[in-house]
């Protein structure tokens, strides 16, 4: 069975795309080249994207090579019908991993629920803390970002 993976890159400073695709290129084969584009939403940085299928899965070894990348703002992803992985990166926030299903949803498991309840005295602090289990924070402040793309596919199709 394959695993389905992708990669956004929403944000990464000039002087490091080399770098991002070396990276890449080590763990994906060298057979691979990213086409980057501006992201207008952050003055001097880049975007672009990848997919790939593989045997095994890629993004928590991908996630972890961009991550020690500062700057690189990013989001990879490993499916297949059973589930798979998702890992989302902010220079503000750090890494956030995630269980997703078939479908692509995030899965928030028993244990995660456990500690969200044992820490939480109260409604809000129990939404707190499943909204940290969710990522709510790397979703609002990649969100803008994964805009940029959406509003250039939508320019695309209307012409």
């Amino acid at each position: 069975m394959l695993t389905r993976g992708s990669l956004y890159i929403h944000s990464c400073p000039a002087a490091l795309k080399h770098h991002v695709e070396w990276s890449l290129q080590s763990i994906l084969g060298n057979g691979i080249s990213l086409s980057w584009r501006t992201q207008p939403l952050m003055a001097g940085t880049f975007r672009c994207e990848i997919s790939w299928r593989e045997k095994t899965s890629k993004a928590s070894e991908i996630a972890t090579a961009l991550r020690s990348w500062h700057y690189v703002r990013f989001e990879v992803r490993d499916e297949s019908e059973n589930g798979g992985d998702f890992f989302r990166f902010t220079p503000e926030l750090g890494i956030h991993r995630a269980s997703i299903d078939g479908a692509g949803s995030i899965v928030i498991n028993e244990n995660q629920i456990t500690a969200a309840l044992d820490k939480s005295f109260d409604e809000e602090a129990l939404r707190t803390a499943l909204h940290d289990a969710m990522g709510m924070k790397w979703e609002l402040e990649l969100e803008p970002l994964r805009a940029v793309d959406m509003q250039e596919r939508s320019h695309l199709q209307a012409i």
